[in-house]
């Protein structure tokens, strides 16, 4: 567990009740309430809520498919009858639990009348983005719980600046949700450490089970909500829980009053949900694991190397903060959450198909090391110095951070892959107007929104990349992509049934033949991307119309 010599020794941390001999009280350390928010936290959540919302008002490009077909399509169709499942949801791997919270947005925004296009696509980011803000504020508070106010200051800044966290935690992933209920639990729980440690010193006649504090409690709530969300957050808390398991002495008491009544009610109701929305009896997690962890299902989705997260995924997501983290963890020494994120990296690494996304949870926690170094650099040299000397010493530091994390962050959220969110918003807005009557993606699968963001009842038709039990069976996405006329002409013939078709500028070259033998012409054309990704490069998105339909 963590001690109280441990938090002394943060740096710049004031001398600590154990170094003076006191005993403190629950009433003086306030670790009885550990959700009672102070005036500097009201300050960062206020800071945290403006930021976030300019931040999910900024982010315009893709990124991950999930964002769109694993969330807000699912709660398109639960709010408005319309709107594609995908395979996941046809074997039972995914919950509703989160697209339900976007579903209520959805109904709302309906009743309200303020389903415009700019709406439906901006509403759920800046939703996200609350959540994002909470986010904040507790790493924010986890890290002056661990070490001081100062480390605190520096760790936010660290949070809002890293690029990757601005491009991803605003986004409706899974795993942006996940993140902020990570942090969030990991409060919790050190703050019921910090608690029933105060309490065993004012009195150690309390009983065994005295540890079932309230913070435990709601740590494992959040902790279960994370589970039910994002079955692999498991890997996280099982590494928190059994650290502290194995030096509880009341270890039956926090299993029979704590872990079990939190995780079976959880259980319960989740899966009383997910029955109500599949119309039948679905175990989500136990689907979810096998598929992914037993059977390596996501290897279908394409493979890295073992070392890759240490290697280059992890390095890209921290960037330019990574020197400053190794040197707050080594520094440090809280070898409990350094060992977390370590944790974490190791077992992503064991799966085959790996994602930046996968392991965006441990990012605030390494974020948060970068916090401790820049707080000790702060104050290393300048103790007897003025504090103007002190942050002229760490301007360089700032601005290096700023200047290669800046830049990146508003490139990758304004320009990089936006191709298809424009093209989208603009289908969306010719629908919306009658000119559109049925549209075809002759594109990778799941490359733009769906119905979501078209938000009109449509037909529609992308091509399927549904995992096949036959290994070597080439799906309509890789059939198109070897041989993209052949396929066209196989499929969908003369392309009648169509009113629009999108396309990648470089497919473009190989149908545009048949388009223009077809009566298409070319109706907008919108930027995508500098550079490739993992195909060739998908510099523009050509959106085509028929001309008995402009």
């Amino acid at each position: 567990m963590m001690s109280h010599r441990r938090r002394s020794r943060a740096a710049g941390s004031p001398p600590s009740d154990a170094s003076t001999g006191t005993a403190p009280t629950p009433e003086k350390s306030g670790w009885i309430r550990p959700w009672a928010a102070t005036g500097s936290d009201l300050k960062v959540l206020e800071l945290a809520l403006a930021f976030r919302a300019a931040n999910a008002l900024l982010v315009r490009t893709y990124f991950n498919p999930d964002e769109h077909w694993q969330c807000l399509e699912v709660a398109h169709r639960v709010a408005f009858g319309y709107g594609h499942l995908t395979w996941e949801w046809k074997r039972g791997l995914r919950s509703y639990l989160h697209p339900l919270i976007f579903a209520a947005l959805y109904k709302t925004l309906a009743l309200l009348h303020l389903d415009t296009p700019w709406v439906m696509v901006m509403a759920p980011r800046l939703v996200q983005s609350l959540f994002a803000a909470f986010g904040d504020l507790y790493l924010y508070k986890l890290s002056k719980l661990i070490f001081n106010g100062q480390v605190a200051k520096w760790t936010l800044f660290s949070q809002l600046v890293n690029w990757f966290m601005f491009f991803c935690i605003t986004r409706t992933l899974s795993n942006s949700l996940e993140t902020v209920l990570t942090v969030a639990g990991l409060y919790y729980w050190f703050a019921a450490i910090e608690s029933s440690k105060a309490t065993s010193i004012v009195s150690k006649q309390h009983a065994a089970c005295e540890q079932s504090i309230p913070s435990r409690k709601v740590a494992l709530l959040i902790a279960a909500l994370s589970c039910a969300i994002r079955p692999t957050s498991a890997v996280t808390w099982l590494y928190v829980s059994l650290l502290d398991f194995i030096q509880m002495k009341s270890k039956c008491c926090f299993i029979l009053l704590d872990v079990i009544p939190v995780g079976a009610i959880v259980l319960a109701v989740t899966t009383l949900l997910d029955w109500w929305m599949y119309g039948s009896w679905v175990i989500v997690p136990l689907n979810f694991l096998k598929f992914n962890l037993l059977s390596s299902g996501g290897d279908y989705y394409g493979t890295h190397v073992f070392h890759w997260y240490f290697t280059q995924g992890f390095p890209s997501m921290i960037w330019t903060f990574l020197p400053f983290a190794l040197c707050g963890i080594v520094k440090s020494q809280e070898w409990r959450l350094s060992g977390l994120i370590a944790w974490v990296l190791g077992v992503y690494s064991i799966l085959g198909h790996k994602e930046f996304r996968f392991v965006l949870p441990v990012l605030p926690l390494a974020l948060m090391f970068s916090g401790y170094c820049l707080a000790s650099m702060s104050r290393s040299k300048g103790k007897n110095q003025h504090r103007k000397d002190s942050l002229s010493r760490m301007q360089p530091f700032v601005i290096l951070l700023v200047i290669t994390n800046v830049p990146m962050a508003l490139y990758m959220s304004l320009f990089h892959q936006r191709g298809t969110e424009d093209a989208m918003y603009y289908l969306s807005k010719e629908a919306h107007d009658g000119r559109v009557r049925s549209v075809l993606f002759l594109m990778p699968c799941h490359s733009t929104p769906y119905y979501s963001t078209l938000h009109y009842n449509l037909p529609m038709r992308f091509l399927d990349c549904t995992p096949s039990d036959s290994k070597g069976t080439l799906d309509e996405s890789d059939r198109f992509l070897t041989s993209p006329s052949e396929f066209v002409g196989e499929v969908f013939g003369n392309l009648s049934a169509f009113s629009h078709i999108v396309i990648f500028e470089s497919e473009e070259r190989h149908v545009l033949q048949l388009l223009l033998h077809n009566s298409f012409l070319e109706m907008r054309r919108f930027f995508h991307s500098h550079f490739k990704v993992d195909r060739d490069l998908q510099s523009a998105v050509v959106v085509y119309s028929r001309r008995n339909v402009l």
